[in-house]
C-alpha cells in the first residue's frame, strides 16, 4: 500500500496526518518490518511477515528465555481455551505431516487401554489380584 492508501484507510476511524503515516511506515521500513518499492514519486509498502509469524516469533522468544521451558509450556497450555487447544492439536498434526501420523488402527485405543484410560487404577488392580 502507498502512504496515501494507508492514510485513507486509517482516516475511516480517526483523524491522522499524512506525515505521521509516512514517518511510521519509514520507521517500520528501517526496522525491517516492511519492504518498499518506488512507484512514481511515492513508495509502495508491503509487510515482510504475517501476524501469525510475528506472534510465533514472540512466543518462541518468550519460551527460549525461560529457565524451565517445559514448565512454561505447561503453564501456557493451562491458559488456553478448548478452541485454542484444538488449534494447537491441528497445528501439531500439520507439522508432523503424514509420514509421522499413526496408522488408523494404532490411533484407536485397544479395549484394555480404553479401560485403563477410563479407570486408571483398574487395569493394574485386576492384573495384580
Amino acid at each position: 500500500m502507498t502512504v496515501r492508501e494507508v492514510l485513507e484507510d486509517l482516516q475511516q476511524e480517526r483523524t491522522i496526518a499524512y506525515t505521521t503515516v509516512m514517518t511510521v511506515l519509514d520507521n517500520l521500513h528501517q526496522k525491517g518490518w516492511v519492504r518498499r518499492e518506488a512507484e512514481g514519486r511515492a513508495y509502495r509498502y508491503e509487510a515482510v511477515s504475517t501476524r501469525a509469524a510475528y506472534a510465533a516469533a514472540l512466543m518462541n522468544d518468550a519460551w527460549s528465555q525461560s529457565d524451565n521451558p517445559a514448565a512454561a509450556l505447561v503453564a501456557f497450555f493451562g491458559m488456553m481455551s478448548e478452541e485454542q487447544r484444538q488449534a494447537l492439536q491441528d497445528a501439531v498434526r500439520i507439522v508432523q505431516g503424514p509420514e509421522t501420523r499413526q496408522a488408523p488402527e494404532a490411533a484407536e485405543p485397544r479395549p484394555a487401554q480404553a479401560e485403563q484410560q477410563e479407570n486408571p487404577g483398574s487395569a493394574e488392580d485386576a492384573g495384580g489380584r
